[in-house]
């Protein structure tokens, strides 16, 4: 868990939830609860770690306000699908370009049995286009111990961390492709020559793209963009290194609005996203049955 390496050097940090603490895993190893557990009014003061209840916007525009206070770094958890509630506080934190630490679990139509109404599907896209918000969507846990790091750094505006609720498999990595998850957009899996194909994905499409391109027959150059704005920000020389203009025929994958994404793959490339509220059997079906068989959608 990420959170338990950078509580005990960040005595600063103050977390807390919107009464989702056990399904965000945001209480880590350091935290002290300034709440009482056991109904009484008394308060620990003490502690770094707030149970918000159910108040999303409540919750982040605290954030915002500690985090002007000074001397703290809040961050704050709920399922993405909440982030809604939240949307005045969080735009007004790019606004004031202050380091509130938004935390998002759950983030796609990978969950059980709350159904579509929990089901993000144009979250993620929206919060993107935020000016000044970095978002970040992980595949596994050496891109979410990145993501903390980029949000703990940066000093000029907030950052959404978003993860998924799913067991993500571990991808294997050399120390340049972990050096170069910080860029946003890395490359996972290159071909032996040139690529033929360039697969873009994030989050829990990540492994999917892994195990395409290991079945193909082609050429097939995987690409991870945990962060798309941390990606447009790099020059234009590592941007074609991992994107050549040469190879047009790419594919991004991600549960979500595909529309973003054409910008990456361009006229001659496909998206692989949710157009529709609904989870049409022939596309993805999933039940409240097939979830509980499977860690893994």
């Amino acid at each position: 868990m990420s959170l338990n390496g950078f509580a005990p050097i960040l005595p600063e940090f103050l977390g807390g939830s919107a009464d989702l603490t056990p399904s965000n895993n945001t209480f880590n190893e350091c935290s002290v609860s300034i709440n009482d557990q056991h109904g009484s009014t008394d308060m620990n003061f003490e502690g770094n770690y707030i149970s918000y209840g159910v108040r999303e916007f409540g919750m982040s525009a605290i954030m915002n306000g500690l985090t002007l206070h000074g001397g703290l770094l809040p961050y704050g958890a709920t399922f993405l699908m909440f982030s809604e509630y939240a949307r005045n506080a969080l735009r007004m934190a790019a606004l004031m370009k202050i380091q509130s630490i938004f935390v998002y679990t759950h983030d796609s139509i990978g969950l059980g049995e709350d159904g579509p109404t929990h089901q993000a599907i144009e979250q993620i896209p929206t919060l993107r286009m935020i000016p000044n918000m970095s978002v970040w969507r992980t595949c596994d846990a050496v891109e979410t111990a990145v993501s903390w790091r980029a949000a703990i750094e940066k000093k000029n505006g907030p950052s959404c961390l978003i993860y998924s609720r799913q067991n993500l498999a571990h991808q294997t990595r050399s120390d340049e492709q972990i050096a170069n998850i910080a860029k946003g957009g890395y490359i996972l899996k290159d071909s032996d020559g040139t690529p033929e194909v360039i697969v873009i994905a994030t989050g829990s499409e990540v492994d999917l793209a892994m195990q395409a391109a290991a079945a193909s027959e082609k050429n097939v150059r995987v690409v991870s963009m945990p962060s798309t704005d941390a990606f447009d920000a790099q020059d234009a020389a590592y941007k074609e290194s991992v994107l050549p203009a040469a190879v047009t025929a790419r594919v991004a994958v991600e549960a979500a609005i595909p529309d973003g994404w054409y910008k990456y793959v361009g006229l001659n490339g496909k998206v692989i996203g949710m157009t529709t509220f609904e989870l049409k059997q022939g596309s993805i079906h999933i039940t409240k049955k097939s979830v509980q068989k499977s860690k893994r959608i």
